[in-house]
């Protein structure tokens, strides 16, 4: 120890001249300026994930880019023929149809969300799981099974008939293939999505917050319209941005109903009418619709944010109903299953086992595995590209990184018409010049390598469902704490290394579920399969497509059954890990 007198000055130290309070700003510039203009600049290299990150990015936006870039192409005959003849219909029937079914699926599924989170009524744990049953259901599956039942010669009418001794015009009854009638059917189907996110969202809130709603002596009618709904507003707006989505792609019921939207009348003018260029541009407008739909859903959001201020749960408090209220909540949770789900399955049942497919034996195995295989190689490729994307951004969660998952993360939005003649144009072009250069160099005109082969099937489905996968993936390792990435590398992992020894074994589970929502979605999916199929490559949703389409409801039964049966799968393992999402279910009654 330095004591004074003993080569320690006894007076303080003077103040240096830089931090004295009358230095000057320019003078601590010029004092640091010589520092930084000295110190080696160092540039930050695009490492191997971040350029896999990159290209999937643009890999996924190529179909995007090809349609945009097709309103520069000027077309103006077609787009007056079409102007002066269904353009206009083609817009009033998409808006209506999408506001019909969004308000529509945002009653349906926020009621039953709250109704089964924080309500007591006999049959609670079955309606759980019960009221995700509708969403395997194909909306052209549910569209045939009700046209079958409510069609003139249709079981139903006549029932009636014989009942009441009723002749042709003597009542009126609803044409269900109509634009209401598709408005509803297809409501029943995707009400899920908002039952989904809402009922999600209804379990994680507070509880604190709603004790203090009951203080002020609301009931839970208030407690519903004043606190819940307002808190659960994001994931319920979310709930419905994905049910409008899926409505501006929505094909088989429509087309089957004879309604003109935007998805019918991209189909027909490309394949009616020969218009290519059209086709590209009107699925450009549906593109910018669905823009629309995202941007207001930002905005409407706003720059609300809601936080909770401990980490400490107990649990939501209970309402039990009893009498006529439980009577009232269980015929509302009924009825979606019973219409939604319960009675299409029912209805495709009995003709499946009545009459059938008339190609029951080796053609059904055929398209069985059609539809099996492109669902296991696009499930499994898109598992892959989203562990590839979701670690990227972990290993280097930079600007870059983040946009690029953004932009591989946007197929989801576009519906499937418009992914499909977003790369059927470039892949066509190429197939033209690969035979022209084939051809002038060994006299030989391969045909349609690319564009006639279900590669570009797969593609469509990955672009089409990436962000599935993604969001399940990039939920899973955001769960794995960054120190066992530090541990594995200090053991002399690479960051490859890391991923397939550590995460990998850790996400088992998320990865198996993300497979399997992607494995039913392709399953189910119609417009781009039926544009992008290669020829006498049939699937069992085209299948079911071809033979409604001919009027032949009874055969096309047997294949929309199986989609059904499919995709029950899925939803039951949905259903258990929402139960399981409220943190510290279980626990001691502590906090919120």
């Amino acid at each position: 120890m330095i004591r004074r007198g003993q080569g320690f000055p006894p007076w303080p130290l003077p103040t240096p001249r830089y931090r004295q309070p009358n230095y000057r700003k320019e003078s601590r510039v010029s004092l640091f300026a010589t520092t930084r203009s000295t110190a080696p600049r160092t540039r930050r290299r695009l490492d191997p994930w971040t350029l896999t990150t990159l290209g999937i990015a643009l890999a996924v936006a190529v179909p995007v880019l090809v349609v945009l870039a097709h309103i520069l192409i000027p077309s103006r005959e077609i787009w007056s023929h079409l102007a002066g003849t269904v353009l206009g219909r083609y817009l009033s029937n998409t808006l209506i149809l999408a506001l019909s079914v969004g308000l529509g699926t945002a009653v349906i599924g926020t009621g039953t969300a709250w109704l089964v989170a924080m309500c007591r009524f006999p049959g609670r744990r079955l309606f759980e799981w019960a009221l995700l049953l509708p969403l395997a259901v194909p909306t052209y599956v549910i569209a045939y099974a009700y046209t079958d039942f409510l069609q003139y010669s249709g079981p139903l009418q006549s029932e009636l008939r014989a009942l009441f001794g009723w002749q042709h015009g003597d009542y009126v009854f609803p044409d269900i293939r109509s634009l209401w009638g598709a408005a509803l059917l297809i409501t029943l189907v995707l009400y899920p999505y908002v039952y989904l996110l809402a009922r999600a969202a209804f379990l994680e809130q507070s509880v604190c917050v709603l004790d203090v709603g009951r203080t002020l002596g609301r009931g839970p009618w208030r407690l519903f319209t004043t606190i819940a709904v307002p808190l659960a507003r994001p994931a319920i707006v979310g709930g419905v941005s994905l049910v409008l989505m899926e409505t501006l792609n929505e094909f088989g019921a429509v087309q089957y109903f004879g309604v003109d939207t935007f998805t019918t009348g991209i189909y027909r003018t490309w394949f009616g009418m020969g218009e290519q260029v059209a086709a590209a541009q009107l699925a450009a407008c549906l593109l910018l619709f669905v823009i629309l739909a995202v941007l207001l859903e930002r905005w409407s959001r706003g720059k609300r944010q809601y936080f909770h201020t401990t980490g400490r749960y107990r649990q939501l408090p209970e309402f039990h109903l009893r009498g006529g209220r439980a009577w009232g909540a269980i015929a509302a949770c009924t009825l979606p299953v019973l219409v939604g789900f319960v009675a299409p399955s029912a209805i495709l049942a009995n003709l499946a086992l009545e009459t059938g497919d008339s190609v029951l034996g080796s053609r059904f195995l055929e398209f069985v595995g059609n539809s099996l295989t492109l669902a296991a190689v696009a499930s499994l490729v898109a598992v892959c590209l989203a562990v590839a994307l979701s670690y990227g951004v972990r290993l280097h969660p930079g600007r870059v990184s983040r946009l690029a998952t953004r932009v591989a993360a946007m197929g989801y939005a576009v519906p499937g018409s418009v992914v499909a003649v977003g790369i059927l144009i470039p892949f066509a072009w190429l197939d033209r010049q690969l035979n022209a250069g084939l051809d002038a160099w060994f006299g030989i005109q391969p045909g349609l390598l690319l564009s006639g082969s279900a590669f570009i099937l797969i593609y469509a489905y990955v672009v089409r469902f990436l962000a599935v996968s993604f969001n399940t993936v990039e939920a899973s390792l955001g769960k794995v704490t960054p120190s066992m990435d530090a541990a594995s590398r200090t053991l002399g992992q690479t960051a490859g290394g890391t991923l397939r020894r550590v995460h990998t074994p850790l996400m088992r589970g998320s990865l198996f579920a993300a497979a399997l929502l992607v494995f039913v979605d392709v399953m189910k999916e119609l417009p781009a399969t039926v544009i992008l199929r290669p020829f006498n490559f049939d699937t069992l949703a085209v299948r079911a497509h071809n033979l409604a389409a001919d009027e032949r409801l009874a055969e096309a039964a047997t294949s929309s059954l199986t989609i059904v049966l499919v995709g029950v799968i899925p939803v039951i393992l949905l259903s258990r890990a929402i139960r399981r999402s409220r943190p510290g279910a279980g626990g001691k009654d502590k906090g919120l």
